[in-house]
């Protein structure tokens, strides 16, 4: 899954897709690269990050779903938490549901994807980008996470939104501690156990600057793509990232290793 922000904010990439041309050429490279879903986005959630107004948000997000879809037909994952943002999203092309709030903070989202009956994302998350790093506590990261995916999961079935249609992501970095990162990241098979596809997104994330002592984001890839390998051999279905390249080169020399004699 390769990202393609369109926000002004973001923590790695904000405002470098902000014309079209651009977006469409990070698009094509990405393409050229063997991605195999967009995920488009129009709201930072980085720690400490604003809200955005519902317009301002739709005012990023569907340009650019519109511009991608007549260009690609490359699935199209939207990256929000605000139903109306999907619903047009939707409309505009997208084919995924990927929220942050595993459809808690809009009571329109689960009707949404049971109506639209899309794949959605539902992402782990302690409180929200405004306080999520403020003390994240669990009393076993793996289980605790584990035991709310599965309540969220339960409570979107029972609404009408089949398990098979849901994409897990146990939230690196979302209310959580270096700590907590590795431990999820080491155990992403007790995640499969909920019997859905678990996503992983770490992409140039704030712990992997800590471990390897480097402050600009844009100079995490090679630890992002490292730790990309690691994961599709414990598991992961879904691998979100900025570098689509470096990634996927990882992941093929860990699957030659695994596959040798």
């Amino acid at each position: 899954m390769g990202i393609l922000n369109v926000t002004p904010d973001s923590f790695s990439d904000g405002g470098i897709l902000d014309t079209d041309n651009k977006l469409l050429t990070q698009a094509s490279i990405m393409v050229e690269a063997g991605v195999d879903i967009f995920d488009i986005g129009g709201e930072s959630t980085r720690p400490g990050a604003a809200a955005v107004s519902l317009q301002e948000e739709v005012a990023r997000v569907i340009p650019a779903i519109e511009k991608i879809r007549r260009r690609f037909s490359t699935p199209i994952s939207v990256d929000t938490n605000k139903a109306e943002v999907a619903r047009l999203a939707l409309d505009a092309g997208a084919d995924i549901i990927n929220d942050i709030s595993a459809l808690r903070f809009d009571t329109a989202m689960l009707p949404l994807a049971v109506e639209k009956n899309v794949p959605v994302i539902i992402m782990h998350m302690q409180g929200s980008p405004g306080t999520m790093q403020k003390n994240p506590h669990y009393n076993n990261v793996v289980e605790d996470i584990k035991a709310d995916l599965n309540q969220w999961l339960d409570n979107a079935e029972t609404k009408g939104l089949s398990r098979k249609k849901i994409i897990i992501d146990p939230g690196i970095g979302f209310g959580k501690t270096l700590d907590h990162n590795l431990s999820i990241l080491k155990h992403i098979s007790a995640f499969a156990e909920l019997g859905c596809p678990v996503l992983i997104g770490h992409s140039r994330k704030r712990f992997i600057g800590i471990l390897l002592g480097e402050e600009d984001p844009s100079k995490r890839d090679v630890g992002t793509a490292a730790i990309s390998a690691l994961c599709a051999r414990s598991g992961a279905a879904i691998l979100r990232v900025h570098d689509v390249i470096k990634t996927i080169q990882a992941v093929k020399l860990a699957q030659a290793i695994d596959s040798a004699v």
